[in-house]
C-alpha cells in the first residue's frame, strides 16, 4: 500500500460566512501547494450550493499532512472552524490510484 495520504473534505459553511471562508482559504492554497510533500491541494465550491466547499488534498506522509495540520494559521482555523461552518467536516480518506497530473 502506498504511504501517500489522501481525502476528500466537505466544509459547510454558515451562509453568512462563506465569502469571508473563501477569502481565509484562498490564501492558504499557494504556500499549502508549496509545502514539502503536498501533491495536490485544491480548493473548490459546489456550484449549487455555494455554501459547500470541498478540499482534495493529497501529501506523501502522514509526517507531511501533520506538519501542514499543525502550522500556527491551520491550527487557530481549526480551533475556530464552527465560526464559519453549519456542521463539523465531513471527511473521506481515498486512495490515489493515478499519477498525480501538478508537474504536467
Amino acid at each position: 500500500m502506498s504511504e501517500l495520504h489522501g481525502f476528500i473534505l466537505h466544509a459547510k459553511t454558515r451562509p453568512e460566512k462563506a465569502q469571508a471562508f473563501e477569502a481565509l482559504f484562498r490564501a492558504y492554497v499557494e504556500p499549502s501547494r508549496a509545502e514539502p510533500g503536498c501533491i495536490e491541494y485544491h480548493m473548490l465550491r459546489d456550484q449549487q450550493d455555494p455554501t459547500l466547499f470541498i478540499f482534495y488534498e493529497i501529501w506523501a506522509s502522514q509526517a507531511h499532512l501533520d506538519v501542514h495540520s499543525n502550522l500556527p494559521h491551520m491550527k487557530q482555523f481549526f480551533e475556530r472552524r464552527m465560526d464559519y461552518l453549519e456542521r463539523d467536516f465531513e471527511i473521506r480518506r481515498v486512495d490515489m490510484l493515478s499519477p498525480s497530473s501538478a508537474n504536467r
